[in-house]
């Protein structure tokens, strides 16, 4: 049987968009539908935008450090407009370095939703129907909803890029690391920020001893984070959103922002009609090799709800090309990803917690909390965390856990070091980078505890 195509992608996204230029550039006749922008949740909606207002929020915070280093320099308003601007520029030209890329692979796309009608058929919003050999799901996630009276008078993280002006008074309700991380956006940029998690404590999953930390910090920092609490209602008040509280509190914001989590997009994508296995949160069903309960049928990215981070995105897409248009079956790998939370303070991590670690086996734990130097000069109390987490049988390193300025760049390279299997006297062996913080990573010598 003749196919219009070798490969159908149906979403356009880091994962999506790389697979299909890859099996683009090694002889394929590909595809790619998107309803949306090109680039997906990472650089239209996510990572980038975020990033960069992360970066916007910092600058008080330096020009106060300035001071204190001797510079004579005052800080101004922040201005949104002028910032908001040059966000929507840069999101432009990544955008349009995305749809280059396709074009110049040879991919053909359509600007429009794609939906499966059978085995090896999409159909597009307009009617026409589109036949592949092959056909690769790969429609990423989107915010989550609650369900309560008043709802639809909140944002997510969606819209938060495109606010026409920035509130004096925010409540973000969450406690993962979108709500986390853009209640110190908000904060840094001079936003009055208020945050609500119905958990015990914020970063549920994360190592404890960090995410406590962070939580500590960022409530010293200005975040005014209330755990144990959720909201019960909403509703408009003038200009303003009146919100009621479980804990009793009833207050009046500018915004609310829900970051209550994310699911993946198969809704009325007509996948289990054809006997593509969906779980519980709508997430499809694959093996190792991406491939659903349908042959002919793979998916990638946050519509698997795997790891949903925009690398392994991508990993996934290679693979997916290795196995199918190369002959070369590649699973994916997901063990011992590192990660960073653009928290304030920001977090790296990669491994095991140590709660983790400890349900698997004796372990050491090394740990170090300081002031760093240049924080400490300037007169802010602010405190870091140097953690490795040390199994007493193999002295691998299961785990590592950084809160610090940088701790994104440190988690990067340690990652390397916990990849390839290292012991806690690899660290030891290797000479410390003085002065800095990343050192304390390999000057541990004494356990702090074992369990």
């Amino acid at each position: 049987m003749s196919f219009d195509y070798d490969l159908f992608v149906i979403g356009g996204g880091s994962g999506g968009v790389r697979a299909a230029r890859v099996a683009a550039a090694g002889g394929a006749k590909v595809a790619l539908a998107e309803e949306d922008r090109y680039g997906g949740t990472c650089v239209i909606r996510g990572c980038v935008p975020k990033k960069l207002m992360v970066f916007a929020s910092e600058y008080a915070g330096m020009v106060e450090d300035a001071q204190a280093y001797g510079w004579d320099i005052q800080s101004g308003d922040f201005n949104w407009g002028s910032f908001k601007g040059k966000l929507h520029a840069e999101l432009d030209r990544l955008e349009a370095i995305y749809r280059n890329l396709l074009k110049n692979s040879g991919v053909e796309t359509f600007d429009q939703r794609a939906k499966m009608a059978d085995a090896h058929t999409v159909e597009l919003a307009d009617g026409t129907k589109k036949t592949a050999k092959h056909i690769l799901l790969a429609m990423g996630g989107r915010p989550v909803w609650p369900d309560m009276p008043g709802a639809e008078l909140g944002i997510s993280s969606n819209e938060i890029f495109h606010l026409e002006t920035l509130p004096k008074d925010m409540l973000i309700i969450g406690g993962g690391y979108i709500a986390c991380e853009f209640a110190g956006i908000m904060n840094g940029l001079g936003v009055k920020t208020t945050q609500y998690y119905r958990g015990a404590q914020v970063l549920r999953g994360f190592d404890d001893e960090a995410r406590g930390l962070v939580s500590e910090e960022m409530c010293q920092r200005g975040v005014d984070l209330h755990c144990g609490t959720n909201i019960l209602e909403m509703r408009k008040e003038g200009d303003k959103i009146w919100v009621k509280a479980t804990n009793g509190d009833e207050r009046l914001f500018d915004q609310v922002m829900f970051a209550t989590g994310r699911a993946p997009n198969t809704v009325d994508m007509g996948l289990e009609a054809l006997g593509v296995e969906l779980g519980r949160k709508g997430e499809i069903v694959v093996d190792e090799y991406s491939q659903t309960a349908v042959p002919s049928i793979y998916a990638i990215g946050d519509v698997t709800d795997r790891v949903n981070l925009t690398p392994v995105a991508i990993r996934e897409g290679m693979a997916f090309v290795e196995t199918v248009f190369k002959g070369n079956p590649t699973p994916v790998d997901h063990d011992l990803i590192p990660t960073a939370i653009f928290t304030q303070p920001e977090m790296g991590t990669v491994g095991l917690s140590e709660e983790e670690a400890r349900e698997l086996e004796p372990i050491e734990v090394y740990a170090t909390s300081f002031k760093p130097m240049q924080q400490s000069f300037a007169g802010r109390a602010e405190r870091v965390l140097m953690k490795l987490i040390v199994s007493q049988a193999s002295r691998k390193v299961l785990g590592c856990h950084i809160v610090a300025p940088g701790a994104g760049e440190m988690i990067q390279l340690a990652g390397i070091a916990v990849k390839m299997g290292a012991t806690k006297e690899d660290f030891d062996r290797t000479v410390a980078v003085h002065p800095t913080m990343s050192e304390e990573l390999v000057t541990m010598k004494e356990p702090v505890r074992t369990a």
